[in-house]
């Protein structure tokens, strides 16, 4: 199959975030100040999808294995990791400012980024352009330690969560049965003061990472590197992404980090184009070997009859970067009965509303209690949602876009046989199943393979 030049489907960012609004996913930061430029608060159904994306990739790493384990290191760590990272010295974008139009970009940039005072040209393509050279500008935060801002007092807001696993190579060799190959998987908010974010969850300047560093012997790298390339790629295609918008990109060798001896990114065809989504890195034994040179604290392994310094093989993705993919990925306009629908098709794992109990008359006591009782029920086992607001249609579509699987309707025929019509989202077929029987049944849906659209 030749590879796609452009998104296939009915997704474009504008309209994926004006739903997120609506429907109560995300939300423009400090929203009543006027916002704050690339910042986002998560709703509701926004913390629940987010959870959910971490949770089963935590299922993955963690629970379905024996050879991960969990960490969760301090978000401002001792200044000299970054400087021993290289991240102090190093960790910079070029950037050049226009003198006309007062806006900075990214050097290595400018034939993405828009003139301020002509959209249709790119910086430096006009007369009125007055750049500037380029200047490294680093993106890490800066904070300082204590109530007193002075020399010696400065630290920073952590740009990535991987060398709080380095620094604890030592902590979990000691106290934990591991040996190599293993890794350390840790979940958590980093931060990069990014010029040029935007595309709506694509690029933000607080984010939260989902990174595993995974210690080998050095002779098995690559094969290791190979394994954890396919395996990332198989989670995100066992979760309902479609293959024909997933691909491998091996970096060229002006591309690696000085420090990687192979690296390839996860792409996702995004409606803005092919972009990123995870990358597995080959950091060879790099970062070990920096932090002990700078702590002073060996960080090896040392077994009965061996004695090295492992090689990492890095699988590094971010929780809100993976959101935004299922929900673009999962977005879909449809006519049904000559009415247009949207619809989420999430993969019912990652829904954040697993099912949804409707009674048919909000006000006719009988199905209310009858839906009340399944409600309580279903929600003591999976996210589950009770609604008798407006007509059944408007609630339908209303479950519809928040991308719940199911939705368990109690009508008059529930009164007389102590049944439910289900509904399924994606075909939108409906039967009629014991009462007693629902919760079960959804739990035994919710294990079942699921085939996302073709």
């Amino acid at each position: 199959m030749a590879e796609l030049e452009r998104y296939e489907g009915q997704a474009t960012i504008e309209k994926v975030a004006a739903l997120c609004r609506r429907r109560g996913f995300v939300y423009p930061s400090s929203d009543i100040y006027g916002g704050l430029g690339s910042a986002f608060d998560y709703g509701h159904y926004g913390v629940l999808l987010k959870q959910n994306v971490k949770a089963e990739w935590q299922r993955s790493m963690v629970q379905e294995r024996e050879d991960i384990v969990l960490l969760d290191s301090a978000i401002i760590l001792h200044p000299q990791v970054w400087v021993a990272s290289g991240h102090v010295g190093g960790f910079s974008d070029p950037l050049v400012d226009c003198r006309a139009c007062k806006l900075r970009f990214r050097a290595d940039h400018l034939d993405a980024s828009a003139c301020g005072r002509k959209p249709s040209k790119h910086p430096g393509e006009t007369p009125d352009c007055d750049l500037t050279e380029a200047r490294q500008f680093n993106l890490m935060f800066e904070t300082s330690i204590g109530p007193v801002r002075e020399e010696g007092s400065v630290a920073y807001l952590r740009p990535e969560t991987a060398q709080g696993i380095f620094v604890n190579f030592k902590n979990v060799t000691s106290s934990l049965r591991v040996k190599p190959p293993f890794g350390i998987a840790q979940i958590g908010k980093s931060f990069r003061n990014e010029i040029t974010p935007g595309n709506f969850l694509f690029r933000t300047r607080e984010f939260e990472q989902m990174e595993m560093e995974f210690f080998v012997p050095p002779a098995d790298a690559e094969k290791w590197y190979e394994y954890w390339i396919a395996e990332r790629r198989r989670w995100y295609l066992g979760l309902g992404m479609r293959e024909s918008h997933l691909r491998v990109r091996a970096h060229d060798a002006d591309e690696l980090s000085h420090y990687s001896s192979g690296t390839s990114d996860l792409e996702y065809l995004f409606p803005i184009g092919w972009s990123e989504l995870e990358g597995i890195a080959n950091r060879g034994d790099y970062d070990l070997t920096a932090h002990a040179g700078q702590s002073g604290t060996k960080l090896e392994w040392i077994g009965h009859d061996e004695r090295y310094v492992p090689y990492v093989i890095e699988p590094a993705a971010g929780a809100d970067r993976a959101a935004l993919a299922f929900l673009v990925d999962a977005y879909d306009e449809e006519e049904v009965s000559g009415d247009q629908r949207t619809v989420l098709r999430l993969h019912p794992r990652l829904a954040p509303v697993k099912a949804a109990v409707l009674p048919l008359i909000g006000k006719d006591e009988g199905m209310v209690g009858k839906a009340r009782t399944l409600y309580e029920e279903l929600r003591a086992a999976m996210s589950a949602e009770y609604d008798d607001s407006a007509s059944i249609g408007k609630r339908y579509r209303r479950q519809d876009e928040i991308g719940t699987p199911w939705a368990l309707t109690i009508d008059g025929q529930t009164l007389e046989d102590d049944t439910v019509t289900i509904r399924d989202r994606d075909t939108l077929s409906q039967a009629r199943i014991p009462i007693a029987g629902a919760v079960r049944l959804l739990q035994e849906r919710l294990g079942e393979p699921w085939t996302p659209r073709s």
